[in-house]
């Protein structure tokens, strides 16, 4: 293995202030109450920044913006307001440098990811919408289809600005307004997209940013003037989001967890299937709703595939995620990191084996070694639960009809991934999985022009795409 020196991207690119309010109707305000919270670079404990934690009130005002801003935004012809959301795209362009380091001091994950995946993604999506803002009457949702209102939506910590581009971007084509509320662990960049918006002249109160915990998430989806409710994250919270929105006549769409099964047929080229199943589990830390967490590996190819990954493995660098060589970056959190750690100890104690490469992680920060766990069986919580992070189960089968049984055996249906060289083979198996997204002989590939979103307990409505409109209008 080389010896990498490292090579650091310069903190110097982003500045941060000591403290962040809320922003609502085009402007940064303190909350009026729920006070503040620290966010925390999860890779060193550093505190970043100091943030307002909207309360009930403060959320009324954000609403309230909102609603008043969405006749005029509304009105505007689709071309108009395809204008800000151009220019939108290009700022994010001219600042991603910017946005990508913030995006790693913030979340843990490698600069390399958020600079060459997350951010071109995040402006892809608003170019792609863009294109869409007046040309709505021929997306195949009638000959006039019009905005839903005002938008709450709430979104994850494991890709803060891009879940937010998947929000935000077909709500504001359509010509909906949006109170956005990022994550607790994870509120930069969503405050430095409210920038952004100031930058491009966004009138006021078409996008407003309120920061908090769960409670203030809890708030927006509960208000009686929200129209539409959009949520990523946990099944658990999407449950308790349904109930609530239950008989209220909201709009909702849910994007939850996922078990995904990446399955590996006897003639896949196994060097490229090797490098697909760590770009599946490892991408991000495993922080990844639709990461490729149980492998599926027929029982002719076992032994030498598990070779080669473990090979593969041994090649990964853990450590500074502003370092460009870096492939694993830091656990989002002290909280999930305890999830990860409690689930891995439960699956040596029913029996399956573990194995990691070796592995310094670092003394501070929140930081978990690659892993992967063999002799897993259906019955294994590790083959059941959804950990979020970097741990991948391995199971094997003998035909096609066992490995469909066994991905499909699962409350989740978000994404699956199919590696064999045989095309038939691919549309038979890729047919019978129930998965909102199946790849082939690739994983974790993501494009604005392509729907995304799940069955069963990974929940409903397509993020992405034409389809992507559809959550937005009447």
């Amino acid at each position: 293995m080389f010896e990498y020196a490292p090579a650091p991207e310069s903190r110097s690119v982003v500045s941060l202030d000591s403290s962040y309010g809320l922003f609502i109707d085009g402007a940064f305000d303190p909350a009026r109450e729920g006070g503040t919270f620290k966010t925390v670079n999860p890779a060193s404990e550093e505190v970043l920044a100091e943030v307002a934690s909207a309360g009930p009130e403060d959320v009324d005002r954000a609403v309230a913006a909102a609603r008043r801003a969405f006749g005029q935004w509304s009105a505007l012809p689709g071309s108009e307001r395809a204008k800000y959301l151009f220019r939108i795209a290009r700022i994010i362009q001219e600042r991603s440098r910017e946005l990508a380091v913030l995006e790693s001091l913030d979340n843990g994950k490698p600069i390399r990811e958020s600079r060459d995946v997350d951010l071109p993604l995040v402006a892809a999506h608003f170019f792609y919408y863009a294109g869409w803002a007046d040309k709505l009457a021929y997306a195949g949702f009638g000959p006039d289809p019009r905005p839903i209102g005002v938008a709450g939506q709430v979104i994850p910590w494991n890709f803060p600005l891009l879940m937010l581009a998947w929000k935000i971007a077909p709500a504001l084509a359509t010509g909906n307004t949006v109170v956005l509320k990022p994550a607790e662990t994870t509120p930069l960049s969503a405050l430095f997209f409210a920038d952004v918006c100031r930058q491009a002249e966004l009138p006021p109160g078409v996008v407003n940013i309120v920061t908090g915990a769960g409670d203030t998430g809890a708030y927006l989806v509960a208000h009686p003037d929200v129209d539409k409710v959009a949520f990523t994250g946990s099944t658990e919270v999407g449950r308790e989001i349904a109930r609530t929105v239950a008989g209220t006549g909201k709009r909702l769409s849910l994007e939850l967890g996922g078990k995904a099964a990446n399955i590996v047929f006897d003639d896949a080229p196994i060097d490229q299937a090797v490098e697909g199943i760590v770009n599946g589990i490892f991408f991000n830390q495993g922080h990844v709703c639709c990461a490729g967490s149980r492998l599926l590996v027929q029982e002719s190819v076992a032994q030498e595939l598990l070779e080669s990954l473990k090979r593969r493995m041994s090649t990964l660098r853990l450590g500074d995620p502003l370092d460009k060589n870096t492939d694993i970056g830091a656990i989002n959190s002290a909280a999930q990191l305890a999830r990860i750690t409690e689930l891995t100890e439960i699956g040596g104690q029913e029996g399956a084996e573990r194995w990691s490469p070796a592995c310094e992680l670092p003394d501070r920060g929140f930081w978990f070694a690659p892993t992967i766990f063999t002799g897993v069986t259906q019955a294994h919580r590790i083959a059941r639960e959804e950990i979020f992070g970097p741990v991948l189960s391995v199971l094997t089968f003998r035909t096609p009809a066992e490995a469909i049984e066994k991905a499909n055996n699962t409350p989740y249906g978000l994404s699956a991934g199919v590696w064999t060289e045989k095309g038939s083979q691919i549309l038979a198996v890729a047919d019978k999985l129930r998965a909102g997204v199946v790849w082939a002989n690739t994983f974790n590939k993501f494009d604005p022009a392509s729907p995304f979103g799940g069955y069963k307990e990974s929940g409903y409505g397509r993020e992405g795409g034409r389809h992507g409109l559809e959550a937005y209008l009447a």
